[in-house]
């Protein structure tokens, strides 16, 4: 496979991640006020309203070939998607954060969150779960 084709394909998958965080979100009853904020130090994957709480949501998708496969990465903890939320990360998203409560001129409370979706593209299965207000050390 060529390389533009594996971006091509990591593209599409990390798009599906975060069409299926967005469903879950709204299923909780939170509103999508924006998705794919874009400056050029970063972006926001989802900012969404809880109450008077905004969440900028930050979504790391994974795909499997078979739900058995998806089941036994998670039984045995192998790589999990939600380790590339490191600190370097944490740093780029709290600037391009910072940037749209400047440009919405928001006062108010937030949080950052993940989502991690897991995915099994052919079968036309994902899991999604949420790791609320992470905090940089």
């Amino acid at each position: 496979m060529k390389q533009a084709d594996k971006l091509g394909k990591r593209n599409q998958i990390g798009a599906w991640g975060e069409e299926i965080a967005a469903g879950a979100i709204i299923r909780r009853g939170m509103t999508i006020l924006e998705t794919n904020y874009l400056k050029k130090w970063g972006e926001i994957d989802i900012v969404a309203r809880e109450k008077d709480i905004l969440h900028f949501v930050e979504v790391k998708t994974v795909s499997y070939e078979t739900k058995p496969r998806l089941q036994w990465a998670i039984s045995h903890e192998t790589w999990r998607p939600e380790d590339n939320v490191h600190r370097a990360k944490l740093l780029r998203l709290s600037r391009t954060i910072a940037t749209w409560i400047a440009e919405h001129r928001y006062t108010g409370n937030w949080q950052i969150d993940v989502a991690v979706v897991r995915l099994v593209e052919i079968e036309k299965y994902a899991t999604v779960n949420f790791i609320w207000n992470v905090i940089m050390d």
